[in-house]
């Protein structure tokens, strides 16, 4: 394993994005065999490098030292959503239907929302990850204010 591989920055930060999994190996299978990340640690934690990031996955469980009176879970209600990976790809088509083929179950096809094309697949827990490819927005076109028309 390479220092690259990790995300161990030698100066100043890197984002990764943690979540609460019920099945270590069933979403480390998704994260790298569908969305194409590569596994830099198996378990304990649990780390996939996708693309230019990491998401880090471990079983939920009760309080720590560290962060005493929080439990961790995985999604309860996976319509309930606070907050969402957010992919962003050079080729919303290929990449649906290449993630498709791979087994991913998307909640539309591609939708074309005048700033971006997206659309929205769930992880093998119920995470919510929004995969878009910047179109209108490159032209200065933005989408609506929410509660707009179309919204």
């Amino acid at each position: 394993m390479r220092r690259d591989d990790l995300p161990a920055p030698e100066t100043g930060m890197l984002l990764t994005h943690f979540i609460t999994v019920r099945d270590v190996a069933r979403s480390r299978a998704f994260y790298s065999g569908v969305l194409g990340g590569t596994v830099v640690l198996e378990e304990n934690p649990c780390i996939v490098k996708l693309a230019n990031g990491w998401i880090i996955m471990n079983p939920g469980g009760g309080p720590t030292p560290d962060k005493p009176g929080v439990t961790l879970h995985a999604p309860e209600e996976p319509d309930d959503v606070s907050s969402f990976l957010n992919l962003r790809v050079a080729d919303i088509e290929k990449c649906h239907r290449e993630w498709s083929a791979k087994g991913a179950e998307f909640l539309t096809p591609p939708i074309d929302r005048k700033a971006e094309v997206r659309c929205y697949v769930r992880d093998p827990d119920g995470y919510l990850i929004e995969v878009g490819q910047a179109t209108g927005m490159l032209e200065g076109i933005f989408a609506d204010r929410p509660g707009a028309a179309g919204q």
